[in-house]
């Protein structure tokens, strides 16, 4: 694995999702699993940086329509009725990555489960060289899981940090991790930490 052509992809680690003030945390959606992520994937994005490889943060994005309103997906809004104006808006505080993984090289708006999904992720992975990517993130069976499978077929080698994701229930987390290992090498983020 050569480091420089190397990318930690950290998937929607954003304020919106993690922060008490962030969408989720003003309607009481927390998880201790998500919010221990920062810190547990910390040092590989500081190892990476180190090494002259890359972080890559992916920013699950709500665009904003008319007067601000945003467009949100009808089964988000069925599933996430407290989405409102402002959350996750391009550019605000909210959507921005956790400060403790600030900062990323590259940052990629998404609309979708995917990053791959009508953004401009492929493109500027290639153009920066990038050829292995090490997924950590939320949650591991929607935007981590799809992000990695898309990446899968693109040839890109992934690698899955399976406690460097987390997703609302274990049991979900686990059984991602486990449909995922199918695909992608699978390793902890202290033994990720120790390859690099």
């Amino acid at each position: 694995m050569d480091i420089t052509k190397t990318a930690l992809v950290i998937v929607d680690l954003q304020n919106d999702f993690l922060h008490p003030d962030g969408a989720y945390g003003r309607a009481n959606q927390k998880s201790e699993a998500i919010a221990a992520l920062p810190a547990r994937v910390l040092p590989i994005a500081k190892k990476l940086r180190e090494k002259g490889g890359w972080v890559v943060s992916t920013q699950f994005t709500l665009v904003p329509g008319k007067g601000g309103e945003p467009f949100i997906s009808p089964h988000l809004a069925k599933l996430r009725p407290f989405l409102t104006k402002g959350d996750f808006q391009p550019s605000a505080w909210g959507h921005q990555l956790v400060d403790e993984l600030q900062p990323a090289d590259l940052n990629i708006e998404k609309i979708a489960y995917s990053a791959f999904h009508q953004t401009r992720m492929e493109w500027v992975l290639r153009k920066a060289g990038i050829d292995t990517l090490i997924f950590a993130g939320i949650v591991t069976n929607g935007g981590v899981a799809s992000t990695l499978r898309a990446a899968h077929v693109r040839d890109f080698h992934t690698i899955l940090l399976s406690d460097g994701c987390a997703a609302f229930r274990q049991d979900v987390h686990d059984g991602a991790i486990a449909d995922m290992g199918t695909i992608s090498d699978v390793m902890t983020c202290e033994d990720a930490l120790a390859i690099l």
